[in-house]
């Protein structure tokens, strides 16, 4: 299923459903402008970044899956996922991980002036990841960092705290769900802010964790990089091969539904 989304500066204008969570293939430039356009005319916004793991999970999670299709721009993020859109819709699609696009979204951010937020990672991690990105991009300004936790409880006292920051771009690394659900359930409080939630991105950026080399992100193996280097992770990876065998059960029903309509 298509969808016009209306009300963006999108070039590329829809968005496509992959197992029911809707995605929107756009590449960083339009992603740049989404943020821009949202952030300049004073509205708030949000991204997620979705892979597999993200639709495997969403898939036997209702409340996961509403809170990810209220995303205002959910791009594709991970091989799977590109790869899936190919197969189902023909489209080939750009893959632009958090992890790659927050320099070009701080970039932004030092050009316009506007602070950025980084929120979650284990305590100290996020000050890390921001002082790396400082190092890389002299004039970002950081709003404040925090690790908090994703629980009800602490929303007030974050709010306040990103409120009174000034903040305009607010990175969330609370992990998967976590992350997502506390951006939906806190986002219309913060006023003028697009957040994204980040994942392991801090992690990465501060040097606590390895990236995989760039070859191997190009052919699309970080996962089995990640799995080989933590292979504690493998439960996590299971959802993989799950998304292959729905994607591929998917396809199928569509060329039998198009098989029996001729």
């Amino acid at each position: 299923m298509t969808k016009y989304l209306e009300g963006t500066n999108l070039g590329f204008q829809s968005e496509f459903e992959v197992l029911k969570v809707r995605v929107t293939p756009a590449p960083i430039d339009q992603i740049i402008s989404f943020i821009a356009s949202t952030l300049e005319s004073g509205h708030n916004g949000w991204i997620a970044t979705v892979n597999p793991e993200f639709i495997v999970s969403a898939r036997k999670d209702p409340q996961f899956l509403k809170v990810l299709n209220s995303a205002d721009l959910a791009v594709v993020d991970g091989v799977g996922v590109q790869i899936a859109l190919f197969l189902l819709y023909h489209i080939r699609s750009p893959r632009t991980p958090g992890a790659d696009i927050i320099r070009d979204i701080c970039t932004l951010a030092a050009n316009k002036g506007w602070p950025v937020f980084f929120l979650g990672a284990a305590p100290g991690v996020a000050e890390a990841a921001a002082r790396a990105l400082r190092a890389e991009i002299p004039e970002l300004q950081v709003a404040g960092t925090y690790a908090g936790r994703p629980i009800p409880e602490e929303d007030e006292h974050i709010r306040q705290m990103i409120k009174n920051s000034g903040a305009r771009l607010l990175f969330v690394a609370f992990g998967m769900r976590n992350q997502e659900i506390w951006i939906h359930r806190n986002l219309p409080y913060l006023g003028s802010i697009v957040a994204m939630g980040v994942g392991g991105t801090f992690d990465y950026l501060s040097g606590k964790v390895p990236r995989a080399p760039g070859l191997i992100r190009k052919l699309g193996l970080e996962w089995f990089y990640r799995l080989l280097r933590q292979p504690w992770r493998w439960k996590r990876q299971i959802a993989l091969p799950i998304f292959v065998y729905l994607i591929l059960k998917e396809l199928l029903l569509f060329k039998s539904n198009i098989k029996k309509k001729g």
